[in-house]
């Protein structure tokens, strides 16, 4: 009887796929803040056909939320409820053809740069500069040192939340700053970059100079890369310097001293401390300037103690 009434799992509700799933897995060595909770439901696809099987067949209700390499996100304490799709090597091919890159979603960025670099193409030294994969760089507009992916972009492939394929350009992903008009429910699969003829030498010594400038910059603690978004007009790290915020501590997590948009875990860090940090300097930021600093950062879960 007590096993005939036991609650049917997660896992045992999903579509069959050639992936796999892994119940309660923790994401906190999964993100470079190495804090939060686990996904109730950790799920590899093989391939973009079993991400479309997938999501074409899962039970009606059941949240499903992407993650990359976890460089600009932070999981909170009480995990992930749902279904985490975490996408395999298999997401991370590149080629170069004709003057463009094309590059799976878990591509790490610098790689991108990388083969764009070998193939003598200009134009993607940037990517150098910018943590994460091109999945999530297609998704925020990702940039740095002047440029962003809104630039180079000529078309993305992306699965939306019934399992359908698309193919999209930059005129339909509406690119702002830090921003694509992209829905929260579709799936980055692989984006195709373009890139200008240019001597290898000359695309080397600029990106040496990047990773040089980034060194130099910013704290090479566990971190999230930027917290918040440049205000129209304003430097976020300023606004934080000006209101006394540059170096300042909630717990295990504390403003950079280096970079003071960037929090970094100092070694026992919640999520909920990371967290209450970054909502402390906004407070402090609009209470001294009138600004409300954006987060850049994703968050996503619930907190310790919380339902699901």
């Amino acid at each position: 009887m007590a096993a005939a009434l036991k609650r049917e799992s997660l896992v045992e509700r999903l579509p069959s796929v050639r992936g796999t799933y892994e119940q309660d897995v923790s994401l906190a060595n999964l993100t470079w803040f190495r804090v939060g909770g686990p996904a109730e439901v950790l799920f590899r696809p093989a391939d973009e056909d079993d991400l479309g099987h997938f999501l074409s067949n899962r039970p009606a209700g059941v949240p499903v939320t992407v993650i990359g390499v976890g460089s600009n996100l932070l999981v909170r304490d009480g995990g992930v409820p749902g279904v985490v799709i975490r996408l395999s090597r298999a997401f991370a091919r590149v080629s170069v053809s004709s003057g463009k890159v094309t590059a799976g979603a878990s591509t790490p960025d610098v790689n991108v740069a990388l083969a764009a670099r070998d193939a003598g193409l200009s134009g993607l030294e940037f990517l150098r500069g910018v943590p994460g994969t091109i999945g999530g760089a297609v998704r925020m507009n990702a940039g740095a040192y002047g440029r962003e992916i809104a630039d180079v972009l000529t078309e993305a492939v992306a699965y939306d939340a019934s399992g359908t394929c698309h193919v999209l350009t930059s005129f339909d992903l509406n690119f702002t700053y830090r921003h694509s008009a992209l829905p929260e429910d579709w799936i980055v699969t692989s984006a195709t970059l373009r890139g200008t003829p240019d001597d290898v030498a000359a695309i080397t010594a600029r990106m040496e100079d990047i990773a040089g400038q980034r060194e130099a910059t910013q704290p090479k603690s566990r971190t999230g890369g930027s917290t918040f978004k440049n205000p129209v007009g304003r430097k976020a790290w300023e606004l934080i310097d000006a209101a006394g915020c540059r170096g300042l501590r909630v717990g295990g997590a504390q403003m950079s001293e280096l970079h003071c948009n960037f929090i970094i875990n100092t070694g026992d860090a919640t999520a909920a401390d990371i967290e209450g940090l970054g909502e402390e300097v906004r407070r402090r930021v609009l209470e001294t300037s009138g600004v409300s600093l954006e987060w850049e950062i994703k968050r996503i879960g619930e907190p310790a103690g919380g339902a699901r």
